[in-house]
């Protein structure tokens, strides 16, 4: 849905960022951007995990 969209949603529980860490979290309510792919990640026990990159078709 970000990529059809192009909003994204605030990073959910999110109270303070590290300083060393350089990622841009959305603290508050969601953000217009031009997504062009996505990543899902999705583990599970016993070392059953996958991997979805999902990008939006140009053609």
């Amino acid at each position: 849905m970000s990529i059809i969209r192009g909003k994204v949603h605030m990073t959910r529980n999110f109270e303070e960022g590290d300083e060393f860490c350089d990622l841009d979290y959305i603290p508050e309510g969601s953000r217009d951007l031009n997504i062009r792919y996505a990543l899902k990640n999705s583990f599970g026990f016993g070392g059953h995990n996958a991997s979805l990159v999902i990008g939006r078709f140009s053609g």
